[in-house]
């Protein structure tokens, strides 16, 4: 039987989702931006068997408190650091947060679509979700959903931080962006053969302080406090006693 969602919240995430999810044969219902009626918002359960709240995490409980409850639908939110909490007033309450980056709906629903990740807690209709989805599920308890979602930032936005800064010290050596981005695939690999400490190299790691001072003379002092962090990071990860 075909099942169907409607999703509360029109941004990058509620819009990949929806064109994924409709791609895989469920019945996607019109999508509620921040301009639908308090009405619609609190129908929302009325003819569906999936509501996904898709909206910034400050509001999810406000969202989730203002969809009249139903027996027959699941409340679920994509957030990846709140618990069930999030969706107490229902009783399929759930959470589902897909492990993947989502620039934007069209992108964003081809990598869902590509065997992703998804986090999941509560209702069984999530793992159809992501069954459906051709995707992967691991459960994760409400008290551990801040650290794995802090784990998850670290491994996505901060690389990203990363490598824009990469970027700006590389062209102060004329060295574009694409011959970096080669070497931290390369890494990323592996990383994922090898596990991280075995896959660490480096000054910091090998225990070259010479070289590293050399980096941070060369260096902007803006640059400073993160390359320092992150030599630090090395060096705890090579078992090195760490400078500060």
């Amino acid at each position: 039987m075909t099942q169907a969602v409607r999703i509360i919240g029109g941004g990058r995430a509620g819009g990949a989702m929806a064109v994924a999810l409709a791609e895989v044969g469920w019945q996607v219902r019109p999508i509620l931006g921040r301009a639908a009626p308090p009405g619609e918002v609190a129908a929302a359960a009325a003819d569906v068997d999936l509501v996904l709240i898709a909206t910034p995490d400050a509001v999810v409980a406000d969202m989730a408190a203002a969809v009249e409850p139903s027996a027959t639908a699941a409340v679920a939110h994509l957030a990846g650091a709140l618990g069930l909490d999030a969706v107490a007033p229902h009783s399929r309450a759930a959470a589902l947060h897909p492990l993947v980056a989502l620039p934007d709906a069209t992108v964003g629903a081809r990598r869902l679509l590509a065997g992703a990740w998804f986090a999941v807690a509560g209702d069984r209709i999530v793992r159809q979700v992501v069954a459906d989805l051709g995707g992967r599920a691991f459960e994760v308890a409400d008290g551990d959903r801040a650290a794995y979602h802090a784990a998850a930032v670290i491994a996505s936005n901060h690389l990203v931080a990363l490598l824009g800064q990469a970027e700006r010290i590389g062209a102060q050596a004329g060295v574009e962006l694409a011959a970096l981005l080669d070497l931290v695939r390369a890494t990323v690999d592996n990383v994922e053969e090898l596990g991280p400490a075995a896959a660490l190299t480096g000054p910091a790691a090998r225990g070259d302080e010479a070289t590293v001072e050399r980096h941070l003379g060369a260096i902007a002092p803006a640059e400073h406090p993160a390359y320092r962090a992150l030599a630090d990071e090395a060096r705890r990860l090579a078992g090195r006693a760490v400078t500060r």
